[in-house]
C-alpha cells in the first residue's frame, strides 16, 4: 500500500540543530506527533510542507518524491494555532481563498464554500468578519478552508492549544468526524496523550530532531513516559 507520508533520512541543519526524520504513516491514518519543546515537531512539519529543503534524504507523499515541489503544490492543508484568517476580509472569503487564491470563483466552487461551511457548523456566519469569532469558531473557518482545498494530508500543529477544555474536545470530535467522512491523513502535534488517544490511531514520538518511535496510537503512554 502507498504511503501518504514517507521519510528517510531527510536531513536539515539550522544553526547549531540537527534534525534527521525517519517516517512512515500509512494512507487514511490519524498521527498524533507528541514528544518534548524543542524537539523538532513543528520543523518535521516545516519539512513536509516545503518551508524547509532537507539538504539529506528524501521525502516522498502519495509515493511522490517532493524535491522539486514547492509549498503551494504539495498535496498538504496545515492548520495552525493562530489559525492564519484574514482579519481584514469576511469568513466566506477566508474559506474561499483554499478553493482559489485570486478568488476566481464559479457557482460550483462557492457552492463548496457554502458547504464546507455548514459541515463545521458555521452555516450563516459568512459575512461575519474573524474578529468577531470565538477561538472556536476561527478554528472551525480554518477546518472549512481546509475541507475546500480537498489535499489529502492535513497538518495540525496544535490546533487547539488556546481553546479551553470544553471547546477542545469539541473541537477534536468535529476533526475526528471530518476524518472520517472524508478519509484524509492527519498528522496532528499535540502534547495531550488524553487527546492523543481518544484521537489517534498511531503515534509519532519526536525526540532530539528525529523520530524516536513510531507505532500504534496503544503503545503511545508507554513511549511518553520517560518525556
Amino acid at each position: 500500500m502507498t504511503k501518504a507520508v514517507e521519510l528517510s533520512s531527510a536531513g536539515l541543519t539550522l544553526g547549531d540543530h540537527r534534525f534527521s526524520f525517519d517516517l512512515a504513516v500509512p494512507e487514511g491514518a490519524f498521527v498524533a506527533v507528541t514528544g518534548p519543546s524543542g524537539s523538532g515537531k513543528s520543523t518535521l512539519f516545516n519539512i513536509l510542507a516545503g518551508f524547509e529543503r532537507p539538504h539529506a534524504g528524501r521525502v516522498l507523499l502519495g509515493g511522490e518524491d517532493m524535491a522539486a515541489v514547492p509549498p503551494g503544490k504539495r498535496p498538504v492543508s496545515l492548520i495552525f494555532q493562530d489559525n492564519n484568517l484574514f482579519a481584514h476580509r469576511d469568513i466566506f472569503t477566508n474559506v474561499a481563498l483554499g478553493v482559489s487564491p485570486s478568488l476566481q470563483l464559479d457557482d460550483m466552487a462557492r457552492a463548496a464554500v457554502s458547504d464546507a461551511l455548514s459541515r463545521v457548523g458555521l452555516a450563516g456566519f459568512e459575512k461575519r468578519m474573524p474578529a468577531t469569532l470565538s477561538g472556536g469558531e476561527k478554528q472551525r473557518a480554518a477546518f472549512a478552508r481546509a475541507l475546500v482545498r480537498k489535499r489529502p494530508i492535513m497538518l495540525l500543529d496544535e490546533p487547539f492549544a488556546a481553546l479551553d477544555p470544553e471547546l477542545r474536545h469539541q473541537m477534536g470530535a468535529l476533526l475526528a468526524a471530518m476524518h472520517r467522512q472524508e478519509g484524509f491523513t492527519v498528522l496532528m502535534i499535540t502534547h495531550d496523550r488524553e487527546e492523543a488517544r481518544r484521537l489517534a490511531d498511531r503515534f509519532a514520538m519526536v525526540e532530539a530532531g528525529h523520530v524516536a518511535g513510531q507505532g500504534q496510537i496503544a503503545d503511545l503512554p508507554m513511549l511518553t513516559a520517560r518525556g
